[in-house]
């Protein structure tokens, strides 16, 4: 196996994200088709998130190789720098983000960009060490939330489905404090770091913190007292690809590597359910 090669950036949280306007995931690529074979060993460069992708990975790996493609996983701890380094060409794919993340570094950047098959979805949660249920949670209390954009949309909604706050009519995942138009019990919304929420639960009523961040600060599924919907979650990870490579043969290669029943063990086993496939 390639051993991975490591490159370090600023701490950014962990499947956090910028966030720009949601956009039909019927736009995402799946190849149905059977993945080709190659005459010789075709190798590429992977960009995925340091964690437990990089256990999945190494079968994904596994499984290209069987079918001639090398894959060199390339170790990120940034969240910016993933399509920074495939735009530069110095990745050939990268696996991580969701939909709106994206379009927000298209957006920004320019990016030329896209998704190709999906991966894993992780469904935000509202956690809490102090109560064991929101409707216990009181007047006055303090809730932190991711400070990203598309993060602390994100978990608003969740504040909302669970009657804790009402957002302003036709607010979608661009949601911010300022969109609050109904605070009854007076609830502060403190704005963390993605990363931080969930290590400073102590300090908070509770937290709405990303999954792989919850396995990171310790948190149980016990101490989640809500979660956000699963079905047209647009917050679905996937493989994406500069745009002029999204109709290659080794494409194709790499999604089906990934999309099937080993993987998904692995990664069934890696998340303990608290990732779910997402093909």
């Amino acid at each position: 196996m390639t051993k991975n090669k490591k490159l370090h950036g600023l701490h950014f949280s962990r499947r956090a994200a910028l966030a720009a306007a949601a956009v039909s995931a019927a736009a995402l690529f799946i190849f149905a088709a059977p993945a080709p074979s190659f005459a010789e060993d075709k190798s590429i460069k992977v960009g995925i998130m340091a964690g437990e992708d990089e256990d999945v990975w190494r079968v994904v790996t596994s499984e290209a190789a069987k079918k001639g493609l090398k894959i060199e996983t390339v170790i990120f701890n940034d969240y910016t720098q993933p399509n920074e380094a495939l735009e530069r060409g110095e990745i050939d794919a990268n696996a991580f983000q969701h939909k709106p993340y994206l379009d927000n570094q298209v957006q920004q950047h320019g990016y030329h960009i896209v998704p190709v098959g999906y991966t894993g979805v992780w469904p935000i949660g509202l956690y809490s060490k102090k109560h064991k249920a929101v409707a216990e949670i009181p007047e006055g209390a303090v809730i932190g939330v991711p400070n990203d954009p598309s993060n602390e949309g994100r978990a608003l909604r969740v504040l909302q489905n669970e009657g804790l706050i009402k957002l302003k009519d036709g607010t979608g995942i661009l949601a911010t404090v300022a969109d609050v138009t109904d605070n009854s019990k007076k609830i502060e919304i403190k704005e963390l770091d993605a990363g931080i929420v969930g290590r400073s639960i102590d300090d908070l009523d509770a937290g709405v913190v990303n999954t792989d961040w919850a396995l990171k600060s310790g948190l149980s599924p016990a101490e989640r007292i809500a979660q956000e919907p699963i079905a047209d979650n647009p917050y679905r990870n996937f493989i994406a690809v500069k745009e002029e490579n999204k109709d290659a043969d080794w494409v194709k290669t790499l999604v089906s590597s990934y999309q099937n029943d080993t993987v998904k063990a692995e990664f069934d086993k890696v998340y303990k359910g608290t990732g779910l496939s997402a093909y």
